[in-house]
């Protein structure tokens, strides 16, 4: 434990914000688990819906700092990628 009161601050406001990303990182985990099963299904306009949305969620998160802009986009890039190759099928 800090000894410097400034110090106890800072792990204070390090553990929140840790709460707060993971809270960020899983709503986004779940938004996109649920555009996979939407595709998995064949359901393409409730997966179109879904893919904007997970789309949204990951460019706020990198505006946030809290996934790295090139996660970001390589996450993005794959889930357009999945939804271009079943709208070809």
């Amino acid at each position: 434990m800090p000894n410097i009161k400034s110090a106890e601050k800072r792990v204070l406001i390090a553990e929140a914000r840790r709460v707060k990303n993971a809270a960020t990182k899983s709503r986004l985990k779940t938004s996109i688990k649920k555009y996979s099963e939407a595709l998995q299904n064949g359901d393409k306009e409730q997966a179109q819906g879904l893919l904007v949305k997970a789309i949204s969620g990951i460019d706020k998160a990198a505006g946030k700092g809290i996934l790295h802009k090139n996660s970001a986009a390589r996450k993005k890039s794959k889930l357009q990628k999945l939804f271009n190759k079943t709208e070809q099928a």
